[in-house]
């Protein structure tokens, strides 16, 4: 494994250093995505999918958009704000990546029929997800960077990072190396989250108790997001992974317990 499949592993100085830049950003990608047209390798064949397989497929791929969209929005808007120079270039490869999530996401959905995307997103879209995107931009229209740095680069990075890792072990093949590439970029996301709202733990310990409340009242949105996607791509229940428990073991990281 490279230092750009996991930056958890540098030292904090050297981690700063390097995955704020520009340059360890197309290191990063460049890996995975050279050759490969909206994230998969030509002549990757489709396998034949149940009528309930496909439909369960595209809202579930709906949800992927307004997710994406969210943090579209999201780190676009908190450049604005962000307390550095390297926070703003590292946000600025976030925007990047995830403006291409929400193409190869939406390309995907035309590979599987759907003439009209944003028709069918309005439709399909999961409500507590979209309680999720409105409070997100709501911390980001208050240019409230810590807020917005945890729910964006914690939380929602690491409920897309569960969801699409999972996935990607039982979807087809197109739909899954796509998935593989996206969970690439989120892993990366997730890391400068964990270490810009870490450092400001450890010198700020009275922030820690004003997120934990934010936690507390986004963990419904995401525990049933995750339930229903679940459903929608037709996993039996006692056949499901157990993403809650990934997600809160992931936020426990910064000391957030339940």
């Amino acid at each position: 494994m490279t230092e750009a499949d996991n930056p958890h592993e540098l030292g904090e100085a050297e981690f700063r250093a390097t995955v704020h830049s520009f340059e360890f950003w197309f290191e990063a990608v460049e890996g995975y995505l050279h050759g490969r047209p909206y994230g998969v390798s030509p002549g990757l064949e489709e396998v034949d999918l149940t009528e309930r397989q496909r439909d369960g497929l595209i809202t579930t791929l709906c949800n992927y958009c307004v997710g994406e969209t969210a943090a579209l929005d999201a780190s676009s808007g908190m450049i604005g704000f962000a307390p550095d120079r390297g926070a703003k270039i590292f946000l600025a490869t976030q925007v990047v990546d995830e403006g291409r999530h929400l193409e190869v996401l939406l390309h995907r959905m035309k590979q599987l029929g759907v003439a009209d995307p944003d028709a069918e997103i309005a439709r399909r879209a999961n409500r507590s997800l979209l309680k999720f995107k409105d409070r997100l931009l709501e911390f980001v229209d208050a240019r409230d960077w810590e807020a917005s740095v945890f729910a964006q680069n914690v939380i929602l990075e690491c409920l897309e990072f569960t969801v699409f890792r999972h996935h990607a072990g039982t979807a087809d093949p197109v739909t899954a190396e796509m998935l593989r590439g996206i969970v690439s970029d989120e892993r990366r996301h997730m890391g400068f989250g964990e270490n810009d709202l870490g450092r400001r733990l450890l010198t700020a310990p009275h922030t820690h108790d004003r997120l934990y409340k934010i936690k507390r009242q986004l963990d419904s949105l995401v525990l049933d997001t995750f339930a229903e996607t679940m459903g929608e791509l037709g996993i039996e229940r006692e056949e499901r992974p157990d993403l809650a428990g990934d997600y809160l073991a992931a936020v426990a990281r910064l000391g957030f317990r339940s």
